[in-house]
């Protein structure tokens, strides 16, 4: 049985005690972590249905650029628009302090991130920041597929 979107309807930040839960989750949906760190979630969110974690995704800032990382939702609440919002409080976040663009590597949702206005980009045409990055230079496979979206006004 799904349980209901409507118990998940403020992603937070995540804190110290949440690191194993964000790993864990990431790992059960094949997302990397070794590069994961509690300092790393200052700019997460993380979504509870009944006090266990059900979704997560985060950006990695990189001057006034970001890397938009590691979202994922528990299979239990896949289908209910979990995935769409987080990404919409994720971008919210990043025009908050000011981001230019949001940056990332999928190697299973380009269709819906491309949904959500993301525009592939070739992966050498990514600033060097970013491809300097451990998701962009060992963690993410050469055939992941790399978007872009600019946040300026």
């Amino acid at each position: 049985m799904q349980a209901s979107v409507a118990r998940v309807d403020v992603f937070q930040r995540p804190t110290a005690a949440d690191f194993d839960a964000v790993r864990a989750l990431l790992a059960a949906n094949g997302l990397p972590t070794l590069d994961l760190t509690p300092s790393l979630l200052t700019h997460f969110r993380i979504g509870r249905d009944d006090g266990s974690l059900v979704a997560v995704g985060g950006i990695e800032i990189h001057g006034p650029i970001g890397l938009l990382r590691s979202l994922a939702v528990a299979g239990t609440h896949r289908g209910q628009g979990l995935a769409r919002r987080l990404v919409a409080t994720l971008e919210a976040d990043a025009a908050r302090v000011e981001l230019d663009a949001l940056y990332l590597l999928t190697t299973t949702a380009a269709s819906f991130f491309a949904a959500r206005g993301y525009m592939h980009v070739a992966r050498d045409a990514v600033p060097a920041v970013l491809r300097r990055s451990a998701e962009f230079s060992s963690l993410c496979p050469a055939s992941a597929t790399c978007m872009t979206k600019s946040l300026a006004c």
